[in-house]
C-alpha cells in the first residue's frame, strides 16, 4: 500500500465524516426545532428513554450528539441523571443505524436497468436531485432535504474511496501480518478504541471496519474485539463535552462510559468463556462483509442495553458514588445552568432556557427594587449588603444572558424565535438599570440613616405616592413580560407620564419648602436623587412594555410608538392617563 493509497484513504475518512455531519444536520433541521423538546420531555420511564435515545440517535446520526445534548439537560436540572441513563442506552443502540447505511455501498448492478441498483449510480442520482434541489428552490425545508441528499451522496463516494484504497491490501502479506495480532482481544478492544477516540465518531470507526471488510481479511475473530473497542471509544467525546459542567453533568456523561466498558466486559466474558468451553467456534474464521460488520455492530448494542436498562438504578447509585456531592452553589447558578452552550445548536431549547432565566432576572430586579425602597422607612446595614449582592448577582444575568443570546443570533431561527431573542436582548439591559437604580435608591438610604436625614411630613407623604405609582409601574411592567401580556404592557406608558409630571411638581414643591425653609440643602439633594432614580425606573419599565408593544407589531420602532400613543391619544391612552392621575394625586 503506497502513499497514494493513503492518502486516498485519508481523504475517504474526510468525505466520509463530513457526508455523515452534513446528512445529520439536515435530518435534524428537517425533523424541526422540536426535536429535543421530544426528547426531554417523553422520558418519564426507563423503556421510554430508551427508544427515544434510539430513535433521536437514528435520525441525526450521532450518538455523541444525543448524549452531549442530555449531558445540557441534566446540567441545566431540565433532567434527571435517571432520565438520562435511559437516552444514553438508548443512543448507543441508535448509533448503529449509521453502519447499515454504510453498507449500502455493497450493492452492485449487473446490466441494463439492474445497473440502477449499484452504489455509484445510487449516489450519483440522490447527489444530482440534492445540488439541483439546493440550487433552484427558495424553500427552507428543500433546502435541508438537499443537505440530507447530498450528504448520503458524499458519505457513500467516501465510503468508497475508502474501499478503492484499502483494495491492494488485500494481497499485502505485511496487512495479513498485521491483523493476526488483532486475534489477542485486548490488542483488537485498544484498536477500535484509540481510533475511535480520535476520529471522535463510532459510525465513522465502523466504516472504516466495513471498508476493511471488502479485503475479505476481516474474521469474526478480528470484527467482534474491534467493535467492543470501538464503543468504549466512542465515549470520549461526551467525556469532553462534561468538562466544567455540574456534577449531575459529569456523572451523565460517565454514564456512557460505563455502560460501553460494562457491555465490553459482560459480552467479552460471555463469548470467549463460551469459546473456550466448545473448543473454539467454528465461525471465528469466517469472513466478514459489510452487512454482516453491521449486524454484528447492532447486536452487540442490542445485547448491551437489554442487559443494562433493569439496572438502570443500580448505574445511577454508581456514578452517585463515584462523583460525590460538591458544596452547592447559591439559587442563581442553576440559572446560569440553564444557558448550556450545548443548546444553542438547538435553538428551541435555548430560547425556552433564556425565557426562563431572563424572568428569574426580572424577579430578582423587583425585588431588588422593593427592598431598596424599603430601606428608606427602615435601613439596616444587613439589608443593604443583600441589595448590594442581589445587584451584583443581577450584573451577572445581565452578562450571561447578553452573552448567550448573542450566540443565539448566529444560529438560523424562525420568526418567532427572532422575535424572542431581540426581545429578551432588549429588555435585559433595562431590567439591569432598574436593579442598577435600586442600588442607588439604597445608597441614598444609607446617607439618609448615617447623617440623620428627616423629611418633612410633607415630603414623606408625596415619597410615599410616587413610590406607590413606581411600585404599580414596575409589577405591570414585570407582568407583561412575564406574562407576554400586550395589553398589560399598554397600561405601562400613560403611568409612565403620571410618574413624570409628579416627579416634576415634587421638586417644585420640595423648592418651595427649601425657600421656606421648612426642609434644608442636605435633604433637598437625597429628596432630588431619590426621585431622579424613580424617574429612571419608570423610564426602564417603559422601555420593557414598548419593546413588547412593537415586537408584537412585527417592528421595534419606540419612537414611532411613543409618538404615534401621544398623537392619536389611542389604546385607552386618556382614561388610564386620567385614572392614575387621579389614583396618584400628591395631598394639598
Amino acid at each position: 500500500m503506497g502513499l497514494s493509497n493513503v492518502i486516498a484513504l485519508l481523504s475517504g475518512v474526510a468525505l466520509f465524516l463530513f457526508g455523515m455531519s452534513l446528512m445529520g444536520d439536515g435530518l435534524k433541521k428537517v425533523a424541526g426545532s422540536k426535536l429535543e423538546l421530544i426528547l426531554y420531555k417523553l422520558s418519564s420511564t426507563p423503556v421510554k428513554g430508551v427508544l427515544l435515545g434510539t430513535g433521536v440517535t437514528a435520525v441525526i446520526q450521532s450518538s455523541s450528539a444525543t448524549s452531549v445534548m442530555v449531558v445540557g439537560f441534566v446540567n441545566a436540572g431540565m433532567m434527571k441523571v435517571r432520565q438520562a441513563i435511559g437516552i444514553i442506552l438508548g443512543a448507543i443502540l441508535g448509533t448503529s443505524v449509521t453502519g447499515w447505511i454504510v453498507s449500502l455501498s455493497a450493492l452492485q448492478g449487473g446490466d441494463g436497468w439492474v445497473s440502477l441498483l449499484s452504489t455509484a449510480t445510487l449516489s450519483g442520482i440522490v447527489s444530482i436531485i440534492g445540488i439541483l434541489l439546493r440550487m433552484f428552490s427558495k424553500s427552507q425545508t428543500k433546502l435541508h432535504v438537499s443537505s440530507i441528499l447530498l450528504g448520503f451522496a458524499v458519505l457513500m463516494f467516501g465510503m468508497g474511496a475508502m474501499s478503492s484504497a484499502v483494495e491492494p491490501l488485500r494481497e499485502s502479506p505485511g496487512f495479513l501480518h498485521v491483523l493476526t495480532t488483532f486475534s489477542n482481544p485486548l490488542i483488537g478492544v485498544a484498536v477500535g478504541l484509540i481510533f475511535t477516540a480520535v476520529l471522535q465518531s463510532a459510525s465513522a470507526t465502523v466504516g472504516i471496519l466495513q471498508a476493511l471488510a471488502a479485503t475479505g481479511a476481516i474474521t469474526f475473530e478480528l470484527a467482534f474485539p474491534v467493535i467492543m473497542g470501538i464503543a468504549v471509544g466512542a465515549a470520549m467525546p461526551v467525556l469532553l463535552s462534561a468538562l466544567g459542567a455540574g456534577v449531575n453533568a459529569k456523572r451523565t456523561a460517565l454514564i456512557y462510559l460505563l455502560a460501553d466498558l460494562f457491555g465490553a466486559l459482560i459480552w467479552g466474558i460471555v463469548f470467549y468463556a463460551a469459546n473456550a468451553a466448545a473448543g473454539g467456534f467454528s465461525f471465528l474464521d469466517k469472513p466478514l462483509n459489510t452487512v454482516e460488520i453491521a449486524a454484528l455492530n447492532s447486536l452487540f448494542r442490542l445485547a448491551t442495553v437489554l442487559v443494562l436498562t433493569p439496572c438502570i438504578g443500580l448505574l445511577e447509585k454508581l456514578v452517585v458514588r463515584l462523583l460525590p456531592d460538591r458544596d452547592p452553589h447559591g439559587p442563581e447558578e442553576e440559572d446560569f445552568a440553564r444557558m448550556e452552550v450545548r443548546f444553542i445548536q438547538h435553538p428551541a431549547l435555548a430560547i425556552q432556557q433564556s425565557r426562563e432565566a431572563a424572568g428569574n432576572m426580572a424577579m430578582e430586579a423587583m425585588a431588588n427594587l422593593e427592598d431598596a425602597c424599603g430601606l428608606l422607612e427602615n435601613y439596616t446595614e444587613k439589608g443593604f449588603r443583600f441589595v448590594e449582592r442581589r445587584e451584583d448577582v443581577v450584573d451577572r444575568y445581565e452578562d450571561k444572558l447578553g452573552t448567550y443570546l448573542m450566540g443565539l443570533t448566529a444560529r438560523e431561527l424562525t420568526e418567532e424565535q427572532g422575535r424572542d431573542v431581540t426581545k429578551f436582548l432588549h429588555t435585559i439591559s433595562d431590567l439591569e438599570r432598574i436593579s442598577d437604580h435600586a442600588m442607588n435608591i439604597a445608597e441614598c438610604a444609607q446617607e439618609i440613616a448615617q447623617k440623620k436625614i428627616s423629611f418633612s411630613p410633607a415630603a414623606r407623604e408625596e415619597l410615599a405616592v410616587v413610590y406607590a405609582a413606581v411600585h404599580e409601574i414596575a409589577h405591570n411592567a414585570l407582568a407583561a413580560f412575564l406574562a407576554d401580556d400586550v395589553d398589560k404592557a399598554y397600561t405601562v406608558e400613560p403611568l409612565e407620564e403620571v410618574i413624570d409630571a409628579l416627579c416634576d411638581e415634587m421638586k417644585l414643591h420640595h423648592v418651595d419648602r427649601l425657600q421656606k425653609g421648612i426642609c434644608t440643602l442636605d435633604q433637598g439633594f437625597v429628596f432630588n436623587d431619590l426621585l431622579t432614580n424613580y424617574e429612571r425606573v419608570a423610564d426602564h419599565c417603559s422601555n420593557i412594555a414598548v419593546a413588547l408593544i412593537e415586537l408584537a407589531a412585527g417592528s421595534l420602532d419606540a419612537h414611532e410608538y411613543i409618538t404615534s400613543l401621544k398623537e392619536h391619544r389611542g389604546h385607552d391612552f386618556d382614561r388610564l392617563f386620567e385614572a392614575y392621575s387621579e389614583k396618584y394625586a400628591l395631598p394639598d
